[in-house]
């Protein structure tokens, strides 16, 4: 009956593409799902003050215990560069919020 049924496929995947997004409502149920909650209080517990001012505090205490600390043992000198990198990760999402509020108002 018809010639050519790859064509004929091709336009019935392109109709389907263009009708069958508007049925989908899926992103509309946000806040659905039970850890959304947890994870958005996790999310404001690491961007707020006082995450900003333990993490200040964490880099000028290791910092200066790794520039002025003497003879420290080698296992002392590796936890203070753990407490300083989770000092700094820690405080990169304030600091990102803070430089960029454009960005932050978005999310």
């Amino acid at each position: 009956m018809f010639k050519n049924r790859h064509a004929i496929y091709a336009v019935a995947l392109a109709a389907a593409v263009l009708v069958l997004p508007t049925l989908a409502h899926a992103s509309d149920t946000g806040g659905t799902l039970p850890w959304d909650s947890p994870l958005q209080t996790l999310e404001n517990d690491i961007k707020g003050p006082v995450a900003y001012g333990l993490a200040l505090l964490g880099i000028v205490a290791s910092g200066g215990m790794l520039i002025f600390g003497g003879e420290i043992s080698e296992f002392t000198r590796r936890i203070m560069y753990v407490v300083l990198v989770a000092a700094i990760i820690l405080g990169a999402a304030t600091f990102m919020t803070t430089l960029f509020t454009s960005a932050a108002l978005v999310a």
